[in-house]
């Protein structure tokens, strides 16, 4: 059983530092050179036109991809050589673009969450020993919790299978919680969502921040909500960093507006970044 690495009450929250990462398929660059840095206790956006390497840059903070060459650490851990479970127990949690869900209810997906927090082995598990219930039964408490503060509490014991869409997608930011990250990695988690669904999102992820003081890392088409909940924005364009700033100053950036319109930098005007409509990225 793979145990999640508890940091020390005194140690500092964790940076996520990406130091020129690059990836590349059979020819083709899809991340070059890409930097930025995660703030502890913050939400940072990661945007860009469809194919600009947004959904590569994830897969390889979560271990699904890896580098050519750069560095990807958080704290003192290099993840670019650990596999998605390793990088799980040091407390990266991450969502996905289209909703992947088990069979169940909501309190069976969460408590799957639970699973790197989970000391009872199987054999003391299976056979109900006292120990490994009353460590069940925490579990499911935090779980129960963790579903309130998503929206989620009334839902517990529904099956997920009869939960309307903008609910499927709040379980699996839910059951990502469960794993008690200090780095959330949420994947177009507004998506599909309709304008007030968006809305409710929007504010389930700074209550993450402000309640929980969890660091997230947001890939999301839908640039105004980013603009209202980001505290920082990296703009990637053709696998490269074109922007790093705050919204302010991410909004107003020609390379940006240039991205967005398909017009000459010097020549795009300046106001507001328009929103992508495109759902799904084509970088691999």
């Amino acid at each position: 059983m793979n145990h999640r690495t508890v940091r020390p009450a005194d140690a500092p929250p964790p940076v996520l530092v990406v130091d020129r990462a690059t990836v590349r398929f059979a020819g083709l660059t899809a991340l070059d050179g890409v930097s930025f840095t995660v703030a502890p206790g913050t939400v940072h956006a990661l945007i860009g036109p469809n194919g600009a390497g947004k959904s590569t840059c994830f897969n390889v903070l979560s271990g699904v991809r890896r580098t050519a060459s750069g560095s990807v650490r958080f704290g003192d851990a290099e993840l670019t050589a650990l596999p998605p479970h390793r990088i799980a127990a040091l407390g990266v949690a991450r969502t996905f673009q289209n909703i992947v869900l088990t069979r169940g209810t909501v309190a069976d997906n969460l408590m799957l969450g639970r699973h790197t927090l989970t000391r009872a082995g199987y054999a003391a598990t299976a056979l109900r020993l006292p120990g490994a219930v009353r460590e069940q039964r925490r579990h499911r408490e935090r779980a129960r919790e963790i579903a309130e503060f998503t929206g989620l509490g009334a839902r517990f014991d529904t099956p997920v299978d009869l939960l309307p869409y903008g609910d499927r997608k709040r379980v699996e930011l839910a059951r990502a919680l469960c794993m008690e990250p200090e780095l959330l990695l949420l994947d177009e988690p507004v998506a599909g969502l309709n304008t007030a669904e968006r809305a409710a999102m929007a504010e389930t992820v700074t209550a993450v921040r402000d309640a929980l003081g969890l660091s997230v890392l947001i890939v999301e088409h839908d640039t105004g909500l980013i603009m209202r909940i980001a505290d920082a924005v990296t703009v990637l364009d053709f696998g490269r960093v074109i922007a790093d700033g705050t919204p302010a100053q991410v909004r107003n950036d020609p390379a940006v507006i240039a991205a967005y319109l398909g017009t000459p930098a010097q020549d795009a005007p300046v106001g507001e970044t328009p929103v992508a409509d495109t759902p799904a990225e084509e970088a691999p």
